[in-house]
């Protein structure tokens, strides 16, 4: 598929799930033979929407297999197994999230079209609340306390919440509802800048042929005419009565 195509459905499913219209989103989505990594991923949050669980799960692992150092998908395919009760595949989904944050405290995707920071700390409450399913609840708090000491933009309040329920099993962290990754804005203007070209040329090459073919009617009607009257000349003077 040429790149400017898979442009074009990858922007129409971002402008689906602007108007929360989420299976819109996936059938455009569908229509990409080769997906990448966000639109993977986009698919996955529209799943995530639907409750799809599953579908979600298994778009995240496609993700995951197109970016292997993606921290977000980790971080959200994480989350999904938590809520499916998969506490040891998620817990290792957070190692594995905190070992590609590459010791930054955050990462703002927006360079990449999500509109989303991934905080270490949210990272740190996800494995807290693995811990927590599988009863394992000092190591949750050993999670846990670190994460009071990043005061940043990013930081909520579940935080202190979890530290004063000690035996409460958390909700997981996701990203929210909505957040996709969207191509670059310059290109969806140069894609647009295309369409507009490209239908030009055609309505040009239409009233080409349009043009060309009066042209040709009125050569032929012409020669009818012509012919025509050639024949008419020729019956009037055969039929004129001959001088003796």
């Amino acid at each position: 598929m040429p790149y400017t195509e898979l442009l074009r459905l990858w922007n129409e499913s971002v402008q689906a799930v602007d108007a929360n219209d989420w299976e819109g989103a996936l059938a455009k989505l569908q229509q990409i033979p080769e997906q990448t990594s966000r639109t993977h991923f986009n698919a996955a949050s529209a799943h995530l929407a639907l409750g799809q669980l599953d579908m979600a799960l298994r778009c995240l692992d496609l993700t995951i297999a197109k970016d292997e150092r993606l921290a977000v998908a980790f971080f959200q395919r994480a989350a999904v197994m938590l809520q499916m009760n998969r506490s040891e595949e998620a817990l290792s989904d957070c190692i594995w999230a905190q070992e590609h944050m590459r010791g930054n405290a955050v990462i703002d995707y927006r360079q990449l079209g999500l509109r989303y920071k991934l905080y270490y700390w949210q990272i740190l409450y996800n494995t807290a609340a693995a811990y927590c399913r599988m009863g394992q609840w000092e190591s949750a708090m050993d999670k846990l306390l670190p994460a009071t000491q990043d005061r940043g933009q990013g930081r909520g309040g579940n935080i202190e919440v979890a530290l004063k329920s000690r035996r409460e099993v958390l909700d997981p962290l996701l990203v929210p509802v909505g957040s996709v990754f969207r191509p670059r804005k310059q290109e969806i203007e140069q894609l647009h800048q295309r369409d507009f070209l490209g239908k030009a040329k055609v309505m040009i090459q239409g009233l080409a042929r349009y043009s060309q073919s009066v042209i040709n009617t009125d050569y032929i009607k012409s020669i009818w005419t012509r012919s025509n009257q050639t024949a008419c000349n020729e019956l009037t003077c055969s039929q004129s009565p001959s001088a003796d």
